[in-house]
């Protein structure tokens, strides 16, 4: 039988992982004050979130294997689940300051903590950097060495167009909603989202066991994106209809002219004077404004529009796995264990 990963078992593979990066860092004789600095960034940006990508990895080799990982095995799978979170951290870091978000995980984001500032652009560098050391470092005598390598670099790139198109489509500050569109929000939601949250830890559990053939690589990219495409589109249904005590935050998307899937449903089935409320609330930091698009929602019925939309992508994506062709070890349980986690999710 598979076993499931907890949050403290993982998170304690993380101090000899800080521990690798800094005697790495030591071998340019690096001052005590940029050192100290480096672990601390370390600290704070990798920590504290809820791991959910990093414990995937380990999840996802146990239950390719169907049993529990010995220590070894487990050091070696959550050590590739630290480095998705490095790349979390990497963007999340990055992303605060291209948004000018105020928290991040119930605390200050990095770059606005004292004395931080513009730093955090360079320690976001370091964070991705830190990823191919430790890669080196545990997986240079790995026969899947190189396309480890590949597959961070390709995600990192597919995270990063997703995130361009976000940008230009919907900024904060101009608010165009000539610019959205269901493909447009497909796009982003599918490179900035789905591939570096859902595909990277199950190809990582693939290459790691060395059976990331391309038909198995094919079957995890066709359940995946999808997979992820629906996490995202349900992150966007809560934001808006999900309960605060639930979620932990109060929703925002249309205050921040967020390309959401609410409003690019929305501008699909408008009349024209409900485009014109559209046009006039959304994307505006004003609470009446925020109202009266959420009473336009209500009108337009999204919300059992999104319960119609969900109930067809689920039955869709579990006809996918009842045909994942196992004989190459892939498993559809890894892909169960992914959509069990989220579907119906209140937070």
């Amino acid at each position: 039988m598979a076993q499931k990963t907890t949050l403290k078992e993982f998170e304690s593979v993380f101090p000899k992982l800080e521990e690798a990066l800094l005697e790495h860092a030591k071998t340019y004789k690096i001052p005590e004050e940029a050192l100290q600095w480096y672990k601390k960034s370390l600290e704070v940006n990798s920590i504290g979130g809820k791991c959910n990508r990093g414990m995937s990895v380990p999840d996802s080799v146990s239950l390719l294997l169907g049993r529990p990982l010995n220590e070894d095995e487990y050091f070696k799978a959550a050590t590739l689940g630290w480095l998705t979170e490095l790349l979390q951290a990497f963007f999340l870091v990055s992303d605060d300051i291209m948004d000018s978000s105020i928290t991040r995980r119930g605390k200050p984001c990095w770059y606005r903590q004292e004395g931080v500032g513009m730093i955090a652009i360079n320690d976001a560098f370091m964070l991705e950097a830190s990823i191919y050391n430790l890669l080196k470092k545990y997986f240079r005598d790995h026969p899947c060495y190189v396309n480890f390598l590949e597959l961070f670099h390709d995600v990192t790139f597919q995270t990063e167009i997703g995130q361009l198109c976000d940008l230009i489509t919907a900024p904060e500050d101009n608010v165009n909603l000539d610019n959205f569109s269901m493909e447009k929000y497909r796009f982003i939601v599918i490179y900035k989202t789905a591939y570096y949250s859902f595909y990277l830890p199950v190809a990582l559990a693939l290459y790691m066991l060395n059976i990331a053939t391309p038909q198995n690589l094919k079957q995890a990219e066709d359940i995946l994106i999808p997979l992820g495409e629906y996490f995202q589109v349900q992150d966007d249904y809560l934001d808006n209809f999900g309960l605060p005590e639930h979620i932990g935050k109060i929703g925002t998307d249309i205050m921040d002219n967020k390309c959401s899937w609410l409003v690019n449903q929305a501008l699909t089935i408008v009349t024209p004077e409900q485009r014109r409320v559209l046009e006039e609330n959304y994307g505006r930091k004003d609470k009446d404004k925020e109202a009266a698009v959420k009473k336009l929602y209500d009108e337009l019925k999204l919300e059992q529009r999104y319960k119609d939309y969900e109930e067809k992508v689920v039955g869709d994506i579990r006809g996918m796995i009842a045909k994942v062709d196992e004989t190459q070890g892939l498993k559809k349980g890894v892909f169960e264990t992914f959509l069990d986690k989220i579907y119906k999710r209140s937070k």
